[in-house]
């Protein structure tokens, strides 16, 4: 299984992309789609018109927007240029409703060349190919669900939190995980409400024995501390400063970077 890191930041950050992820296992699976996480999602190689899955954990704009363009490319591509496959879009409650107004809204989205499938998920596991996938609900907002998701492939297996705070469902998402990519928006110096900082990051991971830790979502702030450093006073595994375009095999002891 492999992870490449489309956005690494939040809504506006100089440097990084907002949230998103695409793993590769039989398929390709989009997870978030934040502003600028299309742009980067061309230069990973991986064809956009092949990706049938998309995962949300849920609608902020900075995990969300960037499917407006993406959705409106592979409508454009479907009926001027080739084929696409149907797409299959999971998200917490409140995906049926927000995505039927979005294609009853924007023009030409409404009548697509392909099916498109919304499917609201909670807490129950099921499977897209030979990829087994368990949502569980998040806390985040009060105003909407945000769900983590784990993914495993092969004996392999992956928890990505979303945005979070600490809670008893998040161990239990990233329990023995080979890798856990973890909400990281504050230093420990600095800590935030609706999300974990760095030392929280460290002890989730040790309390349920992850393998290997990586941060992720930095706020500006969270950019300019040793976050690392501080995630490892509880986390005694390998730590990683995750950035855009970052690529990890799941399971190998090297993560690359494509194009640098």
């Amino acid at each position: 299984m492999k992870v490449t890191i489309l956005g690494s930041g939040t809504n506006i950050h100089p440097t990084r992309a907002a949230a998103g992820y695409v793993f590769e296992t039989d398929r390709p699976i989009l997870l978030d789609f934040g502003p600028r996480t299309l742009s980067n999602l061309l230069k990973t190689g991986v064809d956009r018109h092949t990706i049938q899955h998309l995962l949300f954990t849920h609608y902020h704009a900075d995990h969300f927007s960037d499917f407006i363009p993406f959705f409106f490319d592979a409508v454009c591509h479907s009926k001027f240029a080739a084929f696409r496959p149907d797409l299959t879009i999971y998200g917490p409650p409140g995906t049926k409703r927000l995505f039927r107004t979005i294609f009853r809204t924007f023009p030409n989205f409404s009548d697509t060349p392909f099916r498109v499938t919304l499917q609201e998920v909670k807490d129950r596991p099921f499977a897209i190919g030979a990829t087994w996938i368990t949502p569980l609900p998040m806390t985040h907002s009060d105003q909407q669900v945000c769900l983590g998701y784990r993914l495993e492939y092969q004996g392999r297996s992956v928890a990505f939190s979303g945005d979070a705070m600490a809670s008893p469902n998040l161990v239990t998402l990233c329990q023995d995980a080979d890798l856990a990519i973890l909400d990281c928006s504050f230093s420990s110096h600095q800590p935030g409400g609706s999300h974990m900082h760095a030392e929280e990051c460290g002890k989730v991971g040790q309390k349920s024995h992850i393998k290997k830790l990586v941060l992720s979502h930095f706020y500006e702030a969270a950019d300019r501390s040793n976050v690392v450093a501080q995630a490892r006073r509880f986390f005694s595994g390998p730590v990683l400063k995750g950035k855009d375009l970052l690529t990890l095999q799941v399971g190998r002891a090297l993560p690359t970077s494509i194009g640098k």
